[in-house]
């Protein structure tokens, strides 16, 4: 559910910037605040029903037309996110310099979180293993190939990848240059 929710706020800057918009005409027009449509546009807080509509109104389009955008896949192993499908985040206060980019958003009741880097050398070689975790994969530098359960993840840097952890996995290094990763580990309280 919560990629669905994600997926609303940038199709809302989609259409908003199709449009011609400004985050300021659209937050007017809607009736809030030019913050509350950045936080809902970037991922960082989901509108209430009636807030959604209200963005939708002020959208010039129907509901309708609206969700035709919104897609979810059930049943789908992993979340992979190409470096394109980075989204360039608008922030509400000025700054020089500060460029952001969201490269990943995932709501998660955690009990407990680990971050590590993985340098991941040409040929390198493991079993497939299984976590008791929601696992993150970022790539930093070079490439290599995911195996999750029976799919097999190209990966270059740039992406990202969200999974089960307890599912069989490994990442192969197939290329003549190290592969550098930002691994994170999130323990759920729920299996």
């Amino acid at each position: 559910m919560d990629d669905f929710l994600i997926g609303i706020g940038k199709r809302i800057k989609t259409i908003r910037k199709r449009q011609g918009f400004t985050i300021q005409h659209l937050a007017q027009n809607a009736g809030v605040s030019n913050g509350l449509v950045s936080r809902i546009e970037n991922g960082r807080t989901i509108p209430s029903l009636p807030v959604l509509l209200e963005l939708i109104g002020a959208l010039d389009i129907d509901v309708s037309t609206f969700f035709e955008g919104v897609e979810k896949k059930a049943g789908a192993k992993y979340i992979h996110l190409k470096k394109e499908a980075h989204q360039y985040v608008e922030k509400e206060i000025d700054a020089s310099g500060f460029t952001y980019h969201h490269i990943f958003g995932k709501s998660l009741h955690a009990v407990g979180f680990e971050a590590v880097l993985l340098r991941l050398s040409p040929n390198s070689f493991r079993k497939k293993i299984q976590t008791d975790a929601w696992e993150f994969k970022y790539i930093l530098e070079g490439s290599c190939s995911y195996q999750i359960d029976d799919e097999i993840v190209a990966m270059q840097a740039g992406d990202a990848l969200y999974f089960d952890g307890r599912l069989p996995h490994v990442p192969e290094n197939k290329s003549d240059s190290d592969c550098l990763m930002l691994v994170m580990y999130f323990y759920s309280d729920k299996g």
